[in-house]
């Protein structure tokens, strides 16, 4: 069996974690062997890079070693985690992957992309999602969403314009990649927006395995 690589995106506060998890009950419940995962971390050496990245101490970060430091934990991950788990079969789940470096040191940042791609591509060893989730929502309602969490990091922290721009660069990414990133509303209920998820990845294993 040819693993399979599913991967959750959007801004912050779309309810990426729930989903996946939901998810993961889903596969298990049909037979699947599944690996639910997280970037920046699903390491041990990631969730120290993860501390860094996400400190809110660390304000004055520039943006290219904002970018190398998440380029680093996903080189781990991959070698790690990722890579073996594809080898035995498996369905990985990532609550983020490389398209969150795209978007938010990309779109949001002013990074340039094409740099990032080919940083990325070394990290990962060529490493890429067969299929992303887009879990997509107004700013009012994802700020609302994080404002109740509290404790917010250093990105969850950022102005209301790098988050608009974090939006609208998933938004295009979605539009230029239509047959493997799929969006979601995530303002329905936590039912809602499972059955829609669901949905999107079953019907892309019938095609993954009947064609």
């Amino acid at each position: 069996m040819i693993g399979v690589l599913i991967t959750f995106e959007g801004p912050d506060g779309g309810g990426k974690t729930t989903q996946l998890g939901l998810l993961a009950e889903h596969l298990r419940g049909r037979g699947c062997t599944v690996l639910c995962t997280r970037e920046p971390g699903g390491t041990a050496l990631g969730d120290k890079i993860r501390g860094l990245l996400l400190d809110p101490a660390n304000r004055e970060m520039a943006a290219r070693t904002e970018a190398l430091l998440y380029m680093a934990a996903r080189a781990q991950h991959v070698a790690e985690v990722i890579a073996p788990a594809l080898a035995r079969g498996e369905v990985v789940l990532s609550d983020r992957f490389a398209d969150s470096t795209l978007v938010y040191q990309g779109a949001a940042r002013q990074l340039t992309r094409g740099e990032l791609a080919a940083i990325n591509a070394f990290a990962t060893g060529g490493v890429a999602p067969d299929l992303t989730i887009l879990l997509d929502g107004d700013a009012g309602m994802l700020g609302g969403r994080l404002a109740g969490r509290g404790g917010a990091d250093r990105i969850e922290r950022e102005a209301d314009a790098f988050h608009a721009s974090v939006r609208q660069g998933f938004r295009e990414l979605a539009a230029a990649e239509p047959e493997r990133v799929k969006p979601v509303a995530a303002g329905g209920t936590v039912a809602e927006v499972q059955a829609a998820v669901v949905r999107i990845v079953e019907e892309f294993l019938h095609r993954r395995t009947y064609g």
